[in-house]
């Protein structure tokens, strides 16, 4: 693991670290303390000042998030919406998408469950068709599957980039590839790999994605990332508008602003937008590469350690696996596991298979545990982990 990395830093400026062992990052990761200071500090003029008095106050706060988000994507700022969650952003790009009777729509088999709720209610409304392109041998979506599936008739490609039930990182530019050769609208799921690892839209070759600030951002809850490229934003009309979206010109007459923020709401959580913008520049203040590469060493050195564990079985799956662990025990099922690791002061989460509930159908799964790792965590953290795992598993004997 690469020790260059200020990790001095990163536990001082995460407060309350030595509190607990924080195994939950793909849940919600800790805030580090300049982020909670500039959310705090802006709740905190709005409480004094009022909340209209004080967005016009912090404008340069609040348009840096779009400049921030666009620096980490690699696009220009006009193609950034903010939105109250990544499941709004992403409703927000997929609802714009007008389907026929007899319309394709192609996504992956270990897709997140509110998005195909989202492709099943289309489906039910207007005729269009879902097709899941099969798994290849390492379990991530087989693109030359999808190649062969594409047609006049496909009319979207839409997949999760990560997964939220296990640790593999779909190969989200191939798929782009495939996408723009055959010019078909392509929206990423980005919500677990905004930073985590690099994205590039341009190189990803997505015409949408979506993200969120509460994960591997270190941003408050309530935020998300629409991104939108820029010759695509006027194709799509937005499900609904209001007057942020749109300007009443008048009394029967509307026009649709022409950039991205036509996917907004007016009504915002000001101090979250300008709290994620925060975010943001402090995730690239560490090199989103960097990140990457502790992360998934973290990630790494952890799988290991639980591979080498009796009646413990690692369910990753994906040629490139990311900061998110799953695993399931013969002596204990996952919520129990959760439940007596957060009695000893360790975070995880339990994937029950609503996240990815046709992944799991398919393989057999009810439910995993989720260990997801962030660089503010330690080798200390995993052998403290591991070791009470052990004590966990060993006690039923």
């Amino acid at each position: 693991m690469d020790s260059s990395f200020d990790l001095t830093r990163a536990r001082r400026e995460t407060r309350y670290c030595e509190e607990m062992i924080h195994f939950n990052n793909a849940g919600a990761a800790l805030m580090p303390a300049p982020v909670a200071d500039a959310l705090h500090a802006y709740l905190q003029k709005e409480e004094r000042y009022g909340g209209y008095e004080t967005a016009d106050a912090e404008q340069a706060a609040l348009a840096r998030f779009y400049a921030a988000a666009a620096e980490l994507l690699n696009c220009t700022p006009d193609e950034i919406a903010f939105a109250e969650s990544a499941t709004r952003a992403w409703d927000m790009a997929f609802y714009s998408f007008r389907f026929k009777p007899g319309d394709k729509i192609l996504t992956s088999i270990p897709e997140y469950g509110s998005n195909i709720i989202a492709y099943l209610q289309q489906v039910r409304r207007t005729g269009a068709e879902l097709v899941y392109i099969p798994n290849d041998e390492y379990g991530q979506i087989d693109v030359r599957a999808l190649e062969n599936q594409i047609d006049a008739r496909v009319k979207l490609i839409a997949i999760s980039h990560i997964p939220t039930g296990g640790g593999l990182v779909n190969p989200a530019a191939a798929v782009g590839r495939a996408a723009n050769s055959a010019g078909i609208p392509f929206l990423l799921d980005a919500c677990q790999s905004m930073g985590q690892l690099p994205l590039d839209v341009a190189e990803i070759g997505c015409d949408l994605l979506s993200g969120t600030g509460r994960k591997y951002l270190r941003g408050p809850r309530g935020t998300g990332v629409l991104y939108v490229r820029r010759s695509f934003i006027r194709q799509l009309e937005p499900p609904f508008l209001d007057q942020r979206s749109a300007t009443l010109i008048a009394p029967d007459a509307f026009e649709i602003r022409s950039d991205a923020r036509r996917f907004e709401n007016w009504e915002q959580y000001m101090a979250g937008k300008a709290a994620l913008g925060v975010a943001i520049d402090y995730a690239v203040s560490y090199g989103i590469a960097a990140i990457q590469a502790r992360v998934y060493g973290l990630a790494d050195s952890l799988r290991a350690r639980l591979n080498d564990m009796t009646g413990v079985t690692v369910a990753d799956e994906g040629r490139e696996k990311c900061g998110i662990v799953t695993f399931t025990t013969a002596q204990l099922p996952a919520d129990v596991i959760k439940r007596q690791l957060k009695a000893h002061g360790i975070n995880v989460s339990v994937s029950d298979g609503s996240g990815t509930f046709v992944s799991f159908q398919e393989r057999g799964i009810t439910a995993l545990v989720r260990a997801s790792v962030h660089y503010y965590n330690t080798e200390e953290e995993i052998d403290r982990f591991i070791e009470i795992l052990a004590s966990i598993l060993d006690a039923t004997l």
